[in-house]
């Protein structure tokens, strides 16, 4: 994924919905789908969500394809909002240049579509447009990275990187300790240093494993590509000869830290990943090398997020939540990838 900038998380209003909690809550809006990687559908709930409603236009923004979570971002999108009879999906050409995603924002507005879901380049200076698009009365359904003025969202989807650190670090910290390892070597992979959203996992990850009297040996950001995801570990386990634990913040950038590791031979240590991508969870199904977890960041959000537009635009709630509207934002829960229930999730992995 394209995490040049940063993201930041809030909880639900009134209530704290998972990643798994908010599939199953929005479930019952849509008809029964088989599930694919492009667009994961659960089982439905069999409310009246269900039933085809108002038609609604709904429109989509996002940064170009050049990262396989950004790419999955986009297929989700369009596949989920497939699924709807009453919903005519209206993107416009992804790109990465934050002018011509503005000018892309406001042909949508001008074109009056029911709904507009946007994954900003960058929330701060993508503010401004989503907020025009409020004040037109579009609602906006914020993805991922945030728009610091609340005004300019209805509502935020998105992860929780603070929550990946702990999902990372409670997974490693108790394996070690089950072990018996004492004074363990933890080395920290991460993307790109300097964004909040990375000082976020990190800070998640420290405080998880303090809670087993563990600290973060060594760290290195490797830029979130597969190029520099290779030199970093290459650098890293020149340096240490002996590594119990590495938390690698990105499946994609993982691509990259597994053919150092391969290159090595080294295999003293166990690996967790991020983000989940169905590569990794491929390799943990396997167990056959050192990467034994991913925590999850999943791009499935784009789904949830389409629909909770239609929802907003059709003047509807979550079928499983009590209020009668869509709350205002929901923050993802990191899930842990383990061999145990690696198949489980496969499905909603996106292609490195």
């Amino acid at each position: 994924m394209d995490k040049r900038v940063a993201r930041r998380g809030f909880l639900v209003s009134g209530a704290v919905v998972g990643a798994g909690a908010l599939v199953s809550a929005c479930t019952g809006n849509e008809p029964a789908a088989s599930p694919s990687s492009a667009a994961p559908q659960a089982a439905t709930a069999g409310t009246d969500n269900d039933k085809p409603g108002t038609k609604v236009v709904i429109g989509f923004s996002a940064p170009a394809a050049d990262h396989g979570w950004i790419a999955a971002i986009a297929k989700n999108a369009e596949a989920q909002a497939k699924q709807y009879s009453d919903v005519e999906f209206k993107p416009v050409e992804p790109t990465n240049d934050i002018n011509q995603q503005i000018s892309a924002v406001e042909s949508l507005i001008a074109a009056k579509v029911n709904a507009l879901v946007i994954l900003p380049n960058d929330g701060e200076q993508l503010n401004q447009v989503a907020r025009k698009a409020m004040d037109a009365g579009i609602p906006v359904i914020n993805l991922d990275r945030v728009f610091p003025d609340k005004l300019s969202y209805r509502t935020w989807v998105g992860g929780d990187n603070y929550g990946m650190g702990v999902a990372a670090g409670s997974y490693i910290g108790k394996t070690l300790k089950d072990k018996g390892v004492s004074n363990p070597v933890i080395l920290e992979i991460q993307g790109i240093a300097t964004l909040p959203l990375t000082q976020d996992r990190s800070k998640g990850f420290a405080d998880a494993l303090k809670t087993y009297g563990f600290t973060v040996t060594a760290k290195q950001d490797a830029k979130f590509t597969v190029e520099s995801g290779t030199q970093v570990a290459s650098n890293l386990l020149q340096a240490h000869k002996k590594i119990d634990a590495i938390w690698n913040h990105d499946d994609d950038q993982g691509i990259g830290v597994l053919a150092a590791v391969k290159e090595a031979g080294r295999s003293e240590f166990f690996m967790v990943g991020g983000a989940g991508s169905a590569n990794a969870m491929r390799d943990i199904a396997a167990d056959s090398g050192v990467l034994k977890a991913t925590v999850t960041y999943s791009p499935t959000m784009a789904s949830s997020a389409i629909k909770l537009a239609r929802l907003i635009a059709q003047g509807k709630g979550l079928s499983d939540l009590v209020e009668q509207q869509v709350p205002q934002s929901i923050t993802l829960a990191s899930e842990t990838i383990t061999k145990e229930n690696a198949q489980k999730y496969l499905p909603l992995g996106f292609e490195s």
